[in-house]
This record gives structure tokens, C-alpha cells and sequence, in this order.
């Protein structure tokens, strides 16, 4: 049978259309369909890359009793948690509130009002481990309904008004100084000495807390801060987390040594650590978080790349239903590649020997050292990559996500503008084009398309302010004005709909569809929290247009968080960032002069580790010779921080400003560096 999944903008939903379970898709007919019937709501919600929803799914969505079982008794929907966060926030806060943890699948059992009375994750086919089984979940939960209906709606009712007031927001403070290098000691007391990152295992990439500490390390020459950074960022790099053949960080470490990864591979996590990499080489010279940079923007390009221009969620991390089977090798395999000398040669690199440090006597690939014979080195990746191709691939989703690609555009553009890689930031262009000519309607984003449709779902908080993120660091890289414009247009969106009346943000729009309470998250979690987001393109674009708007919007979000950063910094490191980058103004530099003449002045610019420097680049007021040719600036129309910026002696010139007070303008570049480097 087909059920109504099939025609989704969602490849999730579309892997489950041929379930026996009658999945609807979240609509309002759904729940109509349960009030008539009498039933309760059976949610499911999940995301392509997930092994464990993969897993429930075999057991029980494919299983025709079970199907059966659920269909009599319920009314099914199933959810893409990446194309409605706003769904998923929601009832994994119920979740988290009634059982004290959550994840993915996630289960909620609700009325036909959208108010949950029970709530789970994973379920087993069968009884086990102090885990019901899912048929006996269904039966049980049906059975109370049958009976004690009126109490279970009065659970859920009770639930919903419970996480209302816990989600009142509590008064904030500025997020100064004192408050930031709190939140960098509390990471240095859950660092991890020996093996890099904080906390135990499962052990995730810590992006936006490494950029927080590389900016507050700026500010306050911390070594400690630099050292946490350089030796997370290689341990992750030589560990099995990282595809040791073609680049690309998996989602998550199983293991506390960057070891084994749960191999599925997310668009986000690469485009946060590209950023942070290349952030790492600026600040130290790194040579590894270099190449690794580099590696990790390759990846995006060419596995993640649409035909559109734009990029795919994630890689799965099963292939031929087995985990982590595309990316494994055994000492026999690597002979078999390579013959018996280089096979031998590349398991001692690799750390590849008969006991396996995944299952089945099968490795992931590290590599501890990089070896003396780069060249062999160099030739052996080529030959087992090429092997690798001939293996299955794990499934891609190919859902464009606003918020993702706004990461990567603004990874690619820094990136390739720093690292002198013009076809990272072309790419980064192309991205743009995609996102703002067809993914944005009427103004506003929406959040997924899938090969050039594009998708009901509304773009949510954290698509403003990462898309707007991606094209500010466009702007700075491009010289072209029309993505400062656009970016604009975006956090005036964010002022205007997504605004609490109390200084910050919720995650959904004021016009967005009306769920059981209106999402309002403060936390980073996998990616940078809505506010968090928000807050920096809203810094970022007053530093660059002197509106003071868009900076109180800023320190609005920031102020939210504040309590969270000065505890808890590991969920809060991109709001923590932002506020770095408020303490040091940010600091605003415009490069006036010819397209040949302005690179020295731009690359000290670009190359500054001032917090949250933004750089606008473009012709003095009034040149429009050979304006919109390919590599051409635009002049300073639009552009208020190059407004009235005149040559000095006929030369490029660069001007320095902070919280819109400006240093005398500077033709030389070591002067220019000169003035980036004193305190703010």
C-alpha cells in the first residue's frame, strides 16, 4: 500500500510510504480525523539519518500486525524533526519533561488538541531491558484512553500549562565580561585533558564552543582557552570521527576518544567545523586544521553539492542496512586494496590490526600521526578512496534546509575568501541564489525545498539568522552589495515577527501555525539556538549599516542567555561567541580602492582574530567604472559603513571603527594590523 507520505517535500516521509501503518503527514486533517473517530494521536517523529529510526521502523512500521494494530487504535503522524523544528521542540520538551531524557525516534501518545499524556522514544518489537515492547505500549496506552479518557486529557492539558510556566523566561542581564570568562572556566572543568572536548561519551564535535573560546582567547590572551581548542581540534581530526579518506566530520563519537562515530554525516556539523578549522589555522598558523578546513569544504562541495546549487541535510550512516559499513576496513581488506607491503604499511597509519575497534573485527580509520612519507601517504588515500566507491553508499537527504545552507554559505565564504579559494566561494554564491531567489517567497523563507520544489514548512527563527549570517560573511568575501541588502531585509523579519515584547525571540513567527505553546529554545544544541543566530546577524549587520536597531535587537537575545552562558557554556557557545564579539565592538573595517589594489588591506582584515570583525570592501563614493563586472566591487551606495570613505594619496585605503567611532584611515597594511590588534 501507499499512505499519504509520498507526496512530501520530506525524503523521511517518503521512506515511509510504503509502511503498512496510514501515516498522515502533520496537518490539521489529521487531528480532525482523530476527533471524530475518538482516538488519540500517535506522533512519530525522526529524521533520514537516524540509525535507531531506521531500526524501529524495520520492526515495527513494516510489520503488518503492528501496522494493523496502530492503525485500528490510532490516528498515525509521522514528522521530519529537521523540516518542522517547531514540532519537534514542542513535544521533545514534553518528552524530556515526563521521562527525563529524549531523542530520536521520538513517540508522543496526545489528544486530538495536540496535548500529550505520554511520551517515549525507542521502542523494541519485543519486551527487554526494562524496555515494554511497542505492541504493548500501543495496547496499553489504547486501554487508558478506553477507560480513563477524561484523566488523560486532563494530563495532557495539565502538561502543556506546566511547560507554559517553566518556559516563563527568567529576567536577563548583559552578557560582559565577567559573565564570559565564567563560562570559560566552567568548560575548563568538564574538559577532557587526555582525549580533547568536554564531558564523556557519547562525545560530540563541540563547534560553537570552540569558536567562543578562540574569541576569548583574543580578547584576553588566554592560553589555556587556545590550548583546549588546538587540542580538541586534533584529536577530533586524527580520530575516526573524521573521514580520514574524504574528508567530513560524522555526527558524534560513541566513544569518549573520537574512536568509532555514529557515521551518519550532517550538513550543519561540517559547516560549523570548517568555519572553526579555518578560524584555528587563522589564529595559529595550524597546518593540519588547514588541510582539514579545506578537506571539510571539499566534502560539503562535492558529497553534499545539489544540482540547484545548494546542499543536502546529511549522509546516513547505514549502507546496505548496516551501520557504518561503507567507511570499515579489516587488515585483509587494505592488503587486498593496496597488495601485501602497502597494506601492511597503511594499517599501522591507520591503526588497523586484527582485533578491529568497530564490530566484526572491522576499524574505523584514524590517524594518530601524520607519517615522514607524504607522498605514499598521499597515494594510498587515493587507492582505498576509489576502492570505497565501488562499495554501497549510504543514503543522502536531499532536503535543502535554510538554516544548514546559511552555515554553509557562510563557512564557504570565509573560507575560500581567506584560504584563496574562489570556488568555495562561488559556491557559497550559488547557495545564495538558491536561497534567496526561490526559497524565499513573498519575503519570507521557507524552510526545505528538495530538487527545486519548494516546501510548505515556514522558515523558523534559526533560518533568519543563519541564512542572514551566511550572506553578511558573503558580503565581506564578494564585495557585493546586494547580500547586505538581502541579509537586511532577513533580520527585519526577525524584528518584526519573531520579537517575545521582552527583549528576545521565540523560534516561530507571530503569523506561524498555532501549535500547543509557541517554541521559544535558548539553548545551542547541534546548531546555533534561534536567538543565539539571530543575535549575531543582527550584530553583524548594525556594525555594518551603524543602526542601532539591530543592536539592541542583539543585546536583546544575548541578555536572555546570559544566565545560561555564565553555568552551562557548553550550551550556549554561539551566543557566548556573539557576546565576544559585542564586548570587542565589533570591530568595522572598510577597504575603499580599485578591485587590483584593495586584496593587501582585505586579507589583514580577514585575517584579524578580532571578535566578530566585520569588513565591507568596495569603490570610493561616486566610482561606477566597471561596476558589475566579474570581480568588480560595488561602490558605496547601500553600504553605510563606506560611505564618505575617500582615498587617501589615490591609494586603498582602510578605516577603522568600533561601536561606530572611527581611527584614522591607514593606507599600509602592517598599520592596519596594527590598529586590529589593540584592545577594544
Amino acid at each position: 500500500m501507499t499512505n499519504r507520505l509520498g507526496a512530501q517535500t520530506s525524503p523521511y516521509l517518503r521512506q515511509h510510504r510504503d509502511n503498512p501503518v496510514d501515516w498522515w503527514p502533520w496537518c490539521a486533517e489529521a487531528f480532525e480525523d482523530a476527533r471524530s473517530r475518538g482516538v488519540p494521536v500517535l506522533l512519530s517523529v525522526g529524521y533520514s539519518a537516524c540509525h535507531w529510526c531506521h531500526v524501529m521502523a524495520h520492526e515495527s512500521f513494516e510489520d503488518q500486525a503492528t501496522a494493523a494494530l496502530m492503525n485500528e487504535l490510532f490516528v498515525n503522524i509521522k514528522v521530519d524533526r529537521e523540516e518542522r523544528p517547531d514540532i519537534d521542540a514542542v513535544y521533545m520538551e514534553a518528552t524530556q519533561a515526563m521521562t527525563g531524557h529524549g531523542g530520536w525516534p521520538m513517540t508522543v501518545f496526545m489528544t486530538a488538541a495536540g496535548e500529550p499524556f505520554y511520551c517515549g522514544t525507542y521502542y523494541p518489537p519485543r519486551d527487554g531491558h526494562g524496555m515494554p515492547s511497542f505492541v504493548r505500549v500501543l495496547r496499553g496506552v489504547a486501554e487508558a484512553w478506553s477507560s480513563r479518557r477524561e484523566e488523560l486529557t486532563a494530563v495532557g492539558a495539565d502538561i502543556v500549562r506546566r511547560l507554559d510556566e517553566r518556559g516563563t523566561r527568567p529576567a536577563g542581564a548583559d552578557l560582559d565580561a565577567g559573565v564570559l570568562d565564567a563560562g570559560a572556566a566552567s568548560l575548563a572543568t568538564s574538559y577532557d585533558g587526555r582525549a580533547g572536548g568536554f564531558g564523556g561519551a557519547p562525545k560530540f564535535p563541540p563547534s560553537m564552543v570552540l569558536e567562543f573560546l578562540l574569541r576569548q582567547a583574543a580578547r584576553t590572551g588566554d592560553e589555556a582557552s587556545i590550548r583546549m581548542v588546538r587540542h580538541t581540534c586534533e584529536r577530533m581530526a586524527r580520530g575516526g570521527i573524521y573521514d580520514q579518506l574524504a574528508g567530513g566530520f560524522a555526527r558524534y563519537s560513541v566513544d569518549a576518544d573520537w574512536v568509532v562515530p555514529h557515521f551518519e554525516k550532517m550538513l550543519y556539523d561540517n559547516a560549523l567545523l570548517a568555519r572553526v578549522y579555518t578560524h584555528v589555522w587563522r589564529a595559529t598558523g595550524d597546518p593540519l586544521a588547514r588541510r582539514v578546513a579545506i578537506e571539510t569544504c571539499d566534502f560539503i562541495l562535492r558529497d553534499l553539492g545539489t544540482a540547484e546549487g545548494g546542499f543536502a541535510s546529511a549522509l546516513d550512516a547505514d549502507s546496505e542496512g548496516v551501520e557504518g559499513k561503507f567507511y570499515v576496513w579489516t587488515p585483509e581488506q587494505l592488503a587486498e586494496v593496496l597488495g601485501p607491503d602497502d597494506g601492511a604499511w597503511a594499517g599501522g597509519v591507520f591503526s588497523v590490526d586484527a582485533s578491529g575497534t568497530f564490530e566484526h573485527g572491522s576499524s574505523v580509520l584514524q590517524l594518530p600521526l601524520d607519517p615522514p612519507d607524504g607522498e605514499r601517504l598521499a597515494r594510498v588515500r587515493a587507492l582505498l578512496l576509489a576502492a570505497r566507491a565501488e562499495r554501497v553508499p549510504p543514503g543522502r537527504d536531499d532536503k535543502v534546509v535554510a538554516a544548514w545552507n546559511g552555515l554553509a554559505i557562510a563557512a564557504l565564504a570565509e573560507t575560500g575568501a581567506l584560504l584563496d579559494r574562489c570556488d568555495f566561494v562561488e559556491a557559497a554564491e550559488r547557495a545564495a541564489e538558491l536561497l534567496v531567489g526561490r526559497q524565499r517567497v513573498d519575503g519570507r523563507l521557507r524552510r526545505v525545498s528538495l530538487a527545486g520544489e519548494i516546501g510548505a514548512p515556514a522558515g523558523v527563527l534559526e533560518d533568519y539568522g543563519d541564512v542572514a549570517e551566511g550572506l553578511l560573511a558573503l558580503y565581506s568575501a564578494t564585495g557585493n552589495a546586494r547580500w547586505l541588502q538581502v541579509a537586511g531585509e532577513l533580520v527585519d523579519v526577525v524584528l518584526e515577527h519573531f520579537a517575545d515584547g521582552a527583549g528576545g525571540f521565540y523560534d516561530t513567527a507571530d503569523d506561524a501555525e498555532v501549535l500547543v505553546r509557541r517554541p521559544q529554545d535558548l539553548t545551542d544544541n547541534a546548531a546555533p539556538a534561534g536567538a543565539s543566530a539571530a543575535a549575531g546577524a543582527l550584530l553583524s549587520y548594525a556594525a555594518l549599516t551603524g543602526s542601532q536597531r539591530h543592536r539592541d535587537g542583539a543585546a536583546g537575545a544575548l541578555a536572555a542567555v546570559a544566565p545560561i552562558v555564565s553555568g552551562h557554556a557548553r550550551f550556549a557557545g554561539w551566543a557566548a561567541a556573539v557576546g565576544e564579539a559585542m564586548l570587542a565592538g565589533p570591530a568595522e573595517v572598510a577597504v575603499v580602492g580599485q578591485p587590483e589594489d584593495v586584496g593587501p588591506l582585505a586579507f589583514v582584515a580577514r585575517s584579524s582574530t578580532s571578535p566578530g570583525l566585520v569588513l565591507a570592501v568596495g569603490r570610493p563614493t561616486g566610482d561606477d567604472a566597471a561596476r558589475g563586472e566579474a570581480g568588480g566591487l560595488s561602490d558605496a551606495a547601500g553600504v553605510p559603513l563606506l560611505a564618505d570613505r575617500p582615498l587617501i594619496d589615490g591609494r586603498a585605503t582602510a578605516y577603522v571603527c568600533r561601536r561606530f567611532v572611527c581611527a584614522a584611515p591607514v593606507t599600509d597594511p602592517q598599520a592596519l594590523a596594527a590598529l586590529l590588534s589593540r584592545p577594544a
